[in-house]
């Protein structure tokens, strides 16, 4: 492929050394297809980091870079066989030390966001959240006290947080190594949840405001997911809330 102006999406060179060895192992003992050498593997990943900071249509992907037929195959494959996760926890944990924290978190927050869903999004997926009077889908983050995701779910935005909630302790529960023994909540999630964590080994606590605050007014450690929600809303494929459950891609969510 010939050399081609630079994206703000793309890869940096630092960037691309930390995931390359992953994806030269797994195209190393991936069966052979005919996408497979056609294309390098870092402009595989860069093509898709474009769509996913975009949001366009696959088909409709800039001309120099890999096309549909080659991008969408290795994000469909990384996404099936766990490739995107494995590059997600690499990161996060590399973060967290970087940070002079352990791999795996102690704590977590738990949080939700009613958003308008994408034109074609399949309104059997769909509803209305009646507290926010918002159409569209609920999404939930779980984070670490860094901001990282740590799990995250998708729901119709008529489904209520607890349900969200139970759906995000599950992930918490077996994931990031089963560290996990406490997470925080607003008082959107109920007692529901709170007796969820406790059969899983979580103490969840709900942070209540004070009632004598107005306004938007930062939470200590809960702020945390709102700031990881305002660094997601860069990225459109994640903002037109998709099918998937999986975290976006990796380099986001490295994020604050």
């Amino acid at each position: 492929m010939s050399e081609r102006k630079p994206y703000q999406s793309d890869l940096s060179d630092e960037q691309w050394v930390l995931i390359e060895p992953v994806l030269t192992a797994w195209n190393r003992h991936r069966s052979v297809s005919g996408h497979q050498g056609r294309y390098p593997m870092r402009e595989i990943v860069n093509s898709i980091l474009y769509q996913s900071r975009t949001g366009c249509q696959w088909a409709l992907l800039p001309n120099d870079l890999p096309p549909k037929s080659a991008t969408y195959y290795y994000f469909a494959a990384w996404r099936d066989d766990g490739t995107d996760q494995q590059i997600h926890e690499l990161l996060r944990c590399q973060v967290r030390e970087r940070n002079r924290r352990l791999e795996d978190p102690t704590l977590v927050i738990l949080d939700t966001q009613s958003v308008r869903a994408a034109t074609g999004v399949p309104a059997v997926t769909t509803g209305k959240d009646a507290a926010k009077r918002m159409p569209g889908r609920k999404r939930g983050l779980a984070v670490d006290v860094l901001g990282l995701v740590i799990a995250v779910t998708v729901v119709a935005a008529s489904v209520h947080d607890n349900a969200a909630g139970i759906a995000l302790l599950d992930q918490v529960a077996v994931g990031a190594g089963g560290s996990v023994s406490k997470a925080l909540v607003d008082q959107g999630f109920k007692n529901q949840v709170v007796t969820h964590g406790a059969a899983l080994g979580i103490d969840v606590k709900i942070v209540r405001r004070n009632p004598e605050e107005r306004g938007f007014v930062p939470q200590p450690k809960r702020w945390r997911v709102e700031q990881t929600f305002g660094t997601l809303i860069l990225h459109r494929a994640w903002s037109a809330t998709t099918n998937t459950a999986r975290p976006p891609p990796p380099h986001a969510s490295t994020g604050p």
